[in-house]
């Protein structure tokens, strides 16, 4: 699966270049483990791959921060899958409102 469309490439490098620290955004995309844990809501693309959002690796603590966009792509899972890009998700709340509360219940509910 195409992880990156061009249509969300374009927002994600709009948010990086456009958005300071300070503005809450929404997340853009929402990346998932179709064999398990591994849930990632991304605001930002950088232009060295780097994307920020909300990553959560499944041990009941997820976190703002940074993961490399080829990291994801390149993942290789059991049964010869990757990294899927969740198609139906459309963020109904701001970043922080997602991280509060995975914080609060120990994954990420979207």
């Amino acid at each position: 699966m195409k992880l990156l469309t061009k249509e969300i490439e374009k927002k994600l490098r709009h948010n990086s270049k456009h958005f300071d620290s300070d503005k809450d955004l929404k997340p853009t995309v929402k990346y998932f483990n179709p064999c398990g844990s591994g849930t990632w809501l991304i605001t930002e693309l950088d232009e060295d791959g780097r994307m920020f959002g909300l990553c959560d690796l499944g041990m009941g603590s997820p976190e703002l921060g940074y993961v490399m966009l080829d990291e994801l792509q390149t993942l290789k899972l059991p049964f010869g899958l990757g990294i899927e890009r969740d198609l139906l998700f459309e963020a109904d709340k701001t970043i922080s409102k997602y991280a509060e509360e995975a914080r609060e219940i120990g994954y990420i509910k979207a």
